[in-house]
C-alpha cells in the first residue's frame, strides 16, 4: 500500500483562481490524485465564490450560494471518493453499507408489522372453502392458518363435504369410523382418494411398469414381507410378492425444523405408516425367496427379461444402510430376483390398493 508521504500535491493560491485564470490546460494537467480524491480545497472554494458573486451579483444571498457550492462538492466528493486514504474509503464504504442494511431492516420489519392478525375462527370459517388440494397452499398463509389445518373440526368438515353414499369404503374409512381422532387425518386423506375425483385420477394414472427404476427405495429398511395368490385376467393364477419399507429420513445437522403441532391435536395427525411405501411386484409363477425382514434395500432394478416379453425384477438387501460416496457392493448380501414379472406397483400409504391395518 503506498504511503501517505509519496503522493504529490498541486498547491493553489486563492488569487490563482478567476474565471479568466482557469484553463482547459490547468485541468489537463492537474495532479491525478487530487483529481481521483475529488477534494476542494477551502481557498479554493472561497475564491469560486466569490468570483461567482462578482460576476452574478449575489452578494446578498451568501446563504443560497454556500448551499448551492456545499451541495456540489458533496456530491462530487461521494461519486469520486472524499478519502485520499484507501483504508478510509473502506471504512467509509463498510459504514455506507452496514447503513443501508439496517434501513433495509427496519422497512421491512415495518412492512411485516403491516396487516391485520384475524383471530383463529375467521381462518376456520375460510377453511370450509378450501379444494383438498390447496390445504397446503392455505396452511402456509399464517400461523392461524396452519393451526386451523392441526384441528379435527378441519379434517371433519373436509370428509363430509365430499362424502359419497354410493361409494364402496372400507371400513375404517366409513363415517361412523371417521369420528375417531386417532389417525383422523390420515383416513381423511385416504378417503379422498375414494371421493375426490381429481385425486382418483391422479392415483389411476400410475403405471403398471414404472418408466424408470425408482430410487425413492434406497436405504430403506424391510420390515413387513408376504406373497398373495391372485387370479387375473389369465387362465393361470398369478403371485403377489408384497415389500413394505420404511424410508430413511434424512436432516440437516441431524434435527428437523418444524413447527410443533399443538399437543391437544397429535392424535389427529398421527400416521404410523407416514414413512411408509409397499413395493407390490405380480409373478406369473410362484418363486422361493429367502427372508430380508430386517433388512436394507441397496440395490433395485427393472430390466428385460430372458424372453424378451416380460420383466425381470432384482433386489439385493444389505445388513446395514449403504453410506453416501461409497460404492455398492453386491458381495455378502441377501438377493431376490424375481423373473417374470407381470407388473410393479409401488404403493405410499395414500394410495387406494395400499394395505393398511385395522388401527389407520
Amino acid at each position: 500500500m503506498p504511503k501517505k508521504g509519496n503522493r504529490k500535491r498541486l498547491k493553489f493560491k486563492a488569487g490563482d483562481v478567476c474565471s479568466e485564470s482557469v484553463t482547459v490546460a490547468d485541468f489537463a494537467n492537474a495532479d491525478p490524485a487530487v483529481v481521483k480524491s475529488g477534494r476542494v480545497k477551502k481557498a479554493v472554494a472561497n475564491a469560486i465564490e466569490k468570483e461567482v458573486k462578482l460576476l452574478c451579483g449575489l452578494e446578498a444571498s451568501q446563504g443560497a450560494v454556500e448551499e448551492v457550492l456545499s451541495s456540489a462538492v458533496s456530491v462530487r466528493a461521494d461519486a469520486m471518493g472524499s478519502s485520499d486514504d484507501p483504508e478510509d474509503d473502506e471504512g467509509e464504504s463498510e459504514t455506507k453499507v452496514a447503513r443501508k442494511k439496517k434501513n433495509k431492516r427496519k422497512k421491512e420489519s415495518s412492512e411485516s408489522s403491516d396487516g391485520e392478525d384475524y383471530p383463529v375462527d375467521i381462518w376456520l370459517v375460510l377453511s370450509s372453502y378450501i379444494r383438498p388440494e390447496d390445504v397446503c397452499r392455505f396452511a402456509l398463509i399464517c400461523r392461524n392458518a396452519w393451526t386451523v389445518t392441526c384441528t379435527a373440526a378441519f379434517w371433519t368438515r373436509l370428509y363430509r363435504r365430499h362424502y359419497r353414499i354410493e361409494v364402496d369404503l372400507p371400513f375404517r374409512l366409513q363415517p361412523d369410523s371417521i369420528d375417531r381422532m386417532r389417525c383422523l387425518r390420515a383416513c381423511v386423506i385416504r378417503s379422498l382418494f375414494h371421493l375426490y375425483e381429481p385425486f382418483i385420477l391422479r392415483a389411476s394414472k400410475i403405471p403398471a411398469l414404472p418408466e424408470a427404476t425408482p430410487t425413492t427405495l434406497l436405504n430403506s429398511k424391510c420390515f413387513l414381507f408376504w406373497v398373495k395368490k391372485v387370479s387375473g385376467t389369465r387362465p393361470e393364477a398369478l403371485w403377489e410378492f408384497n415389500f413394505k419399507f420404511k424410508k430413511q429420513r434424512h436432516f440437516k445437522n441431524g434435527c428437523a425444523k418444524s413447527l410443533q403441532l399443538p399437543k391437544q391435536y397429535e392424535d389427529v395427525h398421527m400416521n404410523p405408516d407416514s414413512d411408509c411405501c409397499v413395493l407390490q411386484v405380480t409373478t406369473l409363477n410362484y418363486i422361493f425367496i429367502p427372508v430380508v425382514m430386517g433388512l436394507t434395500l441397496t440395490l433395485f432394478t427393472i430390466n428385460v427379461s430372458t424372453d424378451m416379453r416380460h420383466h425381470r425384477v432384482r433386489l439385493m438387501f444389505q445388513d446395514s444402510p449403504l453410506q453416501r460416496g461409497k460404492k455398492r457392493g453386491d458381495q455378502g448380501g441377501t438377493q431376490v430376483v424375481l423373473d417374470p414379472v407381470h407388473s410393479v406397483k409401488l404403493m405410499d400409504w395414500w394410495h387406494p390398493l395400499y394395505p393398511s391395518l385395522p388401527y389407520t
